[in-house]
C-alpha cells in the first residue's frame, strides 16, 4: 500500500470524526491520502455493541471516503501507554509511514484519551529506532497535530484553525453514523450533542471569519511558506 500522508489516531471509533472530520475531508479534497487508526473498539457502551459499533464505523468510513482505516485492538476503558501497546503502534507507523499524525488533545477527563496522547507520542519516537524487533524500516513522522474530542468544557487556545466550511455537512453525516453514541438514549430536546458540535464548528468558523472551523494544537512551532491562504 502507498504511504499515507496523514494518519488520525483515535482512542475510540467516532473520536476522529468528531475532532478532525472536517480536516480529513479537506485534506482528501486536496489530494492527500488520509487514514484513521482506532486504538480500541469503544465497547462496551450503554447503547452499543461490537456489532453495532462496527456497522457505525463502516458507515462513517464510507461517508469520509478514507484511503485506509484500521483498529489496533487495544482494550477500551483500559487503554495504557505500556510497552506492548507502544510496540504495536510503532509497527503500524513504520508500515503506513504517514508524514503527519493527528492525536487527541492531552488534557481531558477520559483516561483513554490521555493515555492515547502519551501512546502516540511514545510510539512516534519508537518508530524511528534501529536495532529493534519492530517490523519494517525506521520511520519518524514529521509532526503531531492535536485535535479536540474532549469531555472537559475547556476553552482551547489552538495553534491554528482550519476552514472546513465546504466539508462541514459531510462531517456531520459521518458523525451521525454513530447513533448509539450520540443519539440513542439521549434527550432529544435541543441543544443535543449534535447541536453542540455544530455550534462549536460555527464558533471556530466565526473566529477565523469563515463558516465553520476546526481547531488544532501543535507543541512545536507551525511554519508558513506564505500568507496567501490566511483566513
Amino acid at each position: 500500500m502507498p504511504p499515507l500522508d496523514y494518519l488520525v489516531i483515535a482512542p475510540h471509533p467516532d473520536d476522529a470524526e468528531l475532532g478532525a472530520g472536517g480536516a480529513i475531508l479537506l485534506l482528501q479534497s486536496q489530494g492527500a491520502r488520509v487514514g484513521v487508526l482506532d486504538l480500541t473498539d469503544g465497547e462496551p457502551t450503554p447503547f452499543g455493541s461490537l456489532e453495532i459499533r462496527r456497522r457505525e464505523t463502516d458507515a462513517a468510513t464510507a461517508v469520509l471516503g478514507l484511503a485506509w482505516r484500521g483498529n489496533l485492538g487495544l482494550t477500551n476503558r483500559r487503554l495504557e501507554n505500556d510497552l506492548t501497546a507502544r510496540a504495536k503502534l510503532a509497527g503500524v507507523l513504520r508500515e503506513l509511514r504517514p508524514r503527519v499524525l493527528f492525536a487527541p488533545y492531552w488534557e481531558d477527563a477520559h483516561p483513554d484519551h490521555i493515555a492515547a496522547t502519551a501512546l502516540v507520542e511514545a510510539a512516534r519516537f519508537w518508530a524511528k529506532l534501529s536495532k529493534t524487533d519492530l517490523p519494517g524500516d525506521p520511520f519518524y513522522p514529521q509532526r503531531i497535530l492535536y485535535y479536540f474530542s474532549v469531555h472537559l468544557r475547556i476553552h482551547p487556545r489552538p495553534s491554528f484553525v482550519l476552514d472546513v466550511t465546504p466539508h462541514f455537512e459531510t462531517k456531520m453525516r459521518a458523525v451521525e453514523c454513530y447513533r448509539s453514541q450520540l443519539i440513542e438514549g439521549r434527550d432529544p430536546t435541543p441543544p443535543t450533542a449534535l447541536d453542540d458540535l455544530r455550534a462549536r464548528g460555527r464558533y471556530w468558523g466565526w473566529a477565523i471569519q469563515s463558516g465553520y472551523g476546526e481547531p488544532f494544537v501543535c507543541r512545536e512551532e507551525v511554519g508558513l511558506r506564505g500568507l496567501r491562504d490566511l483566513a
